[in-house]
């Protein structure tokens, strides 16, 4: 309670303002810079560094020095630094972020904060530029191989081409007979590739959609799984993500990875922020993370079931912590949903599940077949026999006068006045009006 409190930060005296351009979010290299010109900033950060090295958690927390250098980093630019992905110092970047929050941090939690920016950008970008740099749209021709488009469009490209080539190469080359490629070099031919080339033509590659086999089979071997993937067996899950955590850049992007594709049922696509792009992009950041790097298990066409290379034997009283790990993978419907919506060419913004609020219409309506274009149905809902009967309602005298049967009347609406007109009741008006004035007149002269 008492780290928690303090990691809040006390604010500001009021009339300070931080120094210019602390409090502005800024990559964790710049953050460096920026903290190495101010004195303050950089003894303190020198004291925290020390603190952290050989020394655990709490026995770092116990000393007042290390303490003081935490509260006063917290207000140090490098407290907010992020990282952007593929940076030209990415890994100098990640290693001064991890060496400020991992004294924020636990160090032991499930899931970790990513060090990289958000990402804001949605896959419709990458569907529009798709079909214009490749020249063919794979949501076109459904019978087509995707994954084979996708790999005719990257030799389309000579970026693609060439780092493509380099990466099957290097994870395709027989080191001896005992080692048939160098899993250290694939992976960093492969980060090369996923790094430096558009997501156009990655994400084609990784995530095409398959209605056979042999499709499938291409998506499956796009990283050359037998080096990059496979090996003689499989560690466990915690004891791969232990290793992981070990290394900076690994680190990241398993980190960033939950935090994109971590499964959120209050969203509509399970994805936090409905962020389809964001979980993609951190998926395609998890290949060649060292020997965490997930890839499809199988050929299937019915279902999408993706996974490190590991499993949950040996875990201990860790089984059920292990399983949840590997769940991420193989059962996040994030991820499934978004792999879906790649390959079928649909993004959240542009085919949204949630439909529009349906037209209430007149009960009178309903199950009747809609009318032509060319009539107008604007009076359809009203019942002629319901204004006749009201109009006689409103005019007493006529029907008293004239009594008739009700089919007599014609229900005339002229277009200036809206009235009803009994064209044979006008003589006998006529006649009652002149014939009633002389009524008592007789009346007197009989009496007489």
């Amino acid at each position: 309670d008492e780290i928690l409190r303090s990691l809040a930060g006390p604010p500001s005296p009021p009339g300070q303002d931080p120094p210019h351009g602390w409090r502005v979010a800024v990559d964790c290299v710049r953050a460096n810079e920026l903290c190495a010109a101010e004195p303050s900033c950089s003894s303190r950060y020198r004291t925290l560094r020390q603190c952290l090295a050989g020394r655990d958690r709490n026995t770092m927390l116990a000393n007042k020095e290390c303490q003081a250098a935490l509260e006063v980093l917290q207000e140090s630019p490098l407290y907010d630094c992020r990282c952007k992905r593929g940076m030209k110092k990415e890994l100098q970047c990640l290693q001064i972020y991890w060496s400020i929050h991992l004294g924020l941090t636990e160090g032991e939690e499930f899931y970790e904060a990513s060090p990289y920016e958000p990402v804001t950008s949605r896959l419709s970008d990458i569907f529009r530029l798709a079909s214009i740099f490749s020249g063919m749209d794979p949501a076109t021709n459904s019978k087509s191989n995707h994954c084979l488009d996708a790999a005719k469009a990257c030799n389309l490209n000579d970026n693609c081409k060439r780092l493509r080539s380099g990466y099957i190469s290097t994870c395709s080359k027989e080191i001896s007979a005992t080692e048939h490629c160098s899993r250290r070099k694939c992976h960093k031919a492969l980060r090369q590739f996923f790094d430096r080339v558009p997501s156009e033509y990655t994400y084609r590659l990784l995530f095409c959609s398959c209605k056979d086999q042999a499709c499938a089979e291409r998506r499956r071997q796009t990283i050359v799984p037998s080096c990059s993937y496979e090996d003689k067996e499989k560690p466990n899950c915690l004891d791969l993500r232990n290793t992981c955590r070990t290394d900076h850049l690994c680190r990241s992007r398993l980190a960033d990875f939950h935090t994109n594709c971590q499964a959120s049922f209050q969203s509509l696509t399970s994805c936090p922020g409905d962020n389809y792009q964001a979980c993609l992009g951190s998926y395609a950041g998890l290949i060649a993370g060292f020997d965490m790097t997930p890839n499809y298990v199988d050929a299937s066409t019915t279902s999408i079931t993706i996974s490190p290379w590991c499993s949950c034997k040996g875990s201990g009283n860790m089984e059920e912590e292990c399983e949840k790990f590997l769940r991420d993978f193989t059962e996040n419907p994030c991820l499934r949903n978004a792999i879906q919506a790649f390959g079928n060419g649909t993004d959240v913004n542009l085919s949204p599940k949630n439909p529009s609020p349906p037209i209430t219409l007149p009960p009178k309506t309903e199950k009747s077949p809609p009318l032509p274009d060319d009539i107008n149905d604007s009076n359809t809902m009203y019942d002629t026999s319901v204004i006749t009967t009201c109009t006689s309602i409103q005019e007493p005298d006529e029907t008293l006068l004239s009594p008739r049967p009700q089919t007599q009347l014609t229900t005339d609406i002229m277009p200036d006045q809206k009235t009803f007109v009994d064209q044979k009741a006008g003589g006998s008006r006529h006649w009652a009006g002149r014939i009633l004035p002389l009524v008592p007149t007789l009346l007197l002269k009989l009496v007489v």
